[in-house]
């Protein structure tokens, strides 16, 4: 009984830090940057190869935006990566849930960056670092917004991006609630689209379909969960129709992903698949009309 009041008392202090901050940096979207243009024209994105985890680095004329930051191991090495970039402040993060592959990499991030806007998905973890992770955008004063399924984010030159999930009622009872209410976004630029699945699952896929069906079609799909069987449906697959699909993980990793499965599933649709494992750094370029998609390696 004691164990589980002491769970409970965790709980309830990460939700009174969470609305804490809403209501210190509120939850209105900030204005465009005034920095200097991130590139020249279009858009630029880059799955980035941070092992077993996501980050997604999005540039365009006039913001740059990270997605995610990996995991803790890889902190070192996304400095790096934004650093060989040009980095110079980053107008908008957007974390998709609090996994520690996806937020790991954030501490490290908010120590070296400003941080112009934090996007949550507004699902809480008892954890350590996701803990920190608040105290740190509270005493940073970093404006913090908490998305839902039906918002846009802009991100300069006309780019935006489309929040699909999560949207009320929230998961419940799911095999991981908290990656089935991860933000899965839709990258709009002109004629140009990307899905960005974050670690959606069966479950929220299934409502994707529901909720979007054609509108889902995107140029490339960012595959969710690293390639794991537990997404990746094929009613899904087929609705997104990618003519590429990208898969961001670690070589090698204990998980076994991708599932071959799932490899299978996107070879039958004749989908082509990148992997940062095996490619490396994946760089998409669009000038709104086409777009080209470079490897680092193999």
């Amino acid at each position: 009984m004691n164990s589980m009041n002491e769970t409970w008392k965790k709980k309830l202090w990460v939700c009174l830090l969470v609305l804490s901050i809403i209501i210190l940096t509120g939850c209105g979207q900030t204005g465009q940057s005034t920095a200097v243009p991130a590139i020249q024209d279009g858009v630029i994105v880059k799955v980035l190869d941070v092992g077993q985890g996501d980050s997604i680095l999005i540039k365009t004329t006039e913001q740059v935006v990270l997605i995610d930051s990996g995991d803790s191991a890889s902190s070192q090495k996304l400095l790096g990566m934004l650093a060989a970039e040009k980095v110079r402040k980053i107008d908008k993060v957007i974390i998709t849930h609090p996994h520690s592959d996806h937020l790991g990499g954030l501490p490290a991030v908010m120590g070296k960056y400003n941080i112009v806007h934090i996007y949550d998905s507004g699902q809480t973890n008892t954890s350590k670092l996701y803990r920190n992770y608040l105290k740190t955008v509270k005493n940073k004063k970093i404006p913090f917004s908490i998305v839902q399924a039906g918002q846009a984010i802009e991100i300069g030159g006309s780019a935006l991006l489309q929040v699909l999930s999560p949207s009320k009622p929230y998961f419940t009872g799911t095999r991981s609630d908290l990656n089935n209410n991860s933000i899965v976004l839709k990258l709009v630029f002109k004629d140009f689209s990307m899905l960005l699945a974050a670690d959606a699952e069966k479950p929220a896929e299934q409502r994707l379909l529901k909720q979007y069906g054609e509108k889902l079609q995107s140029n490339i799909l960012k595959v969710g969960h690293h390639g794991s069987s537990t997404a990746s449906s094929p009613g899904f697959i087929k609705k997104v129709s990618p003519a590429e699909a990208i898969i961001s993980l670690g070589a090698n990793n204990e998980y076994h992903h991708p599932h071959p499965s799932v490899l299978k599933k996107y070879n039958k649709e004749k989908i082509k698949i990148y992997r940062t494992d095996l490619h490396g750094t994946i760089t998409i370029r669009s000038d709104g009309r086409t777009y080209s998609i470079a490897k680092e390696k193999g």
